[in-house]
C-alpha cells in the first residue's frame, strides 16, 4: 500500500513546483503589463511553466515509485505538457499545430483513462483520494 510521501521525499518536486508557480506569476504580470517585457517573452514564460511542471510531476512520481501502468500515465501526462510547451515556445513553427494536437490527444487519453479507471490502483493519499 502506498503512503503519503513525507516532506523530505516531496521537496525536490515542491521546489520545482514553487519555481513553476513563480514563473506563472511573471506570465500573468506579462498579461497585465505586456509593454514591460521583451518581445517574445510571453512564449518563453508559457513554455517554461509547462515544461517545469512536467518535470516536477515526473520527479514526484520518481519518489512515489508507482507501478508500471501508473508510470506510463505519468510519462504520457508529462509528454502532453512538453508538447504543449513546444507549441508555446515555437508558435510559428510549421510543427506547432502538430505539437498542439499531440498534446490535446495525450490530455484527452489521460482523462479518458481516469474515467474508465485504468490502471486500477489503490487511492493515492498524497492527492487526498479516498
Amino acid at each position: 500500500m502506498r503512503i503519503r510521501l513525507d516532506r523530505k521525499h516531496r521537496t525536490p518536486a515542491i521546489v520545482l513546483g514553487v519555481i513553476t508557480l513563480l514563473d506563472v506569476v511573471v506570465l500573468l504580470a506579462w498579461d497585465a503589463f505586456p509593454g514591460k517585457f521583451p518581445a517574445g517573452s510571453h512564449d518563453v514564460l508559457g513554455a517554461v511553466s509547462l515544461a517545469l511542471i512536467a518535470v516536477a510531476y515526473l520527479v514526484y512520481q520518481l519518489e512515489r515509485r508507482p507501478i508500471a501502468a501508473e508510470w506510463f500515465k505519468a510519462i504520457m501526462l508529462a509528454a502532453a505538457f512538453l508538447f504543449w510547451a513546444a507549441n508555446q515556445f515555437w508558435p510559428n513553427s510549421p510543427r506547432a499545430t502538430l505539437f498542439n494536437d499531440i498534446a490535446i490527444a495525450l490530455f484527452v487519453l489521460d482523462v479518458f483513462l481516469v474515467i474508465v479507471g485504468w490502471p486500477a490502483t489503490l487511492p493515492d493519499s498524497s492527492f487526498g483520494d479516498s
